[in-house]
């Protein structure tokens, strides 16, 4: 498992960086690189230790908890395993073990000159590390974009 980190400085508020981030709309939007070919959907009870679902149109896709979580400056995802689209959790599988309780974390960090810096770190196995490379860099540059636009 590789801790790979992300960070891009947004001329913006933290809530609207964080709005950004979480809202469905701009959410399915940032994250489109992750998986070009649907649509992706996060849904959380937004609680410390309830459940969120990341998943794509069909239902299919991660089934996490909140680790940790200060609106507006930090969120951590702990992943416990995957739901399929009749909603079934699998958290127990030789697969899902190698990477169950991997962290995905999110900071917005403020800086002197009225920026804030957003930093994202994942851990993920090495074959996907040219994906989250991907998805990461341009999805980060759409947060900016939309935060810093009116």
């Amino acid at each position: 498992m590789e801790n790979l980190s992300y960070d891009i400085i947004i001329n913006a508020p933290k809530q609207k960086i964080w709005d950004v981030l979480w809202t469905p709309e701009t959410y399915s939007e940032w994250t489109k690189y992750f998986n070009p070919k649907s649509i992706s959907i996060m849904k959380s009870d937004w609680q410390v230790g309830g459940k969120t679902y990341f998943t794509n149109t069909e239902g299919e896709g991660m089934v996490s908890t909140i680790d940790s979580l200060e609106k507006p400056d930090q969120i951590v995802f702990k992943h416990l395993g995957m739901v399929d689209k009749e909603g079934n959790e699998d958290t127990q599988s030789k697969e899902v073990m190698e990477w169950n309780g991997s962290f995905e974390k999110y900071f917005l960090i403020s800086l002197d000159d009225g920026t804030v810096k957003l930093q994202a770190e994942v851990q993920a196995e090495s074959e996907w590390k040219d994906h989250m490379n991907e998805g990461f860099t341009k999805g980060l540059q759409i947060v900016k974009d939309l935060a810093e636009s009116n």
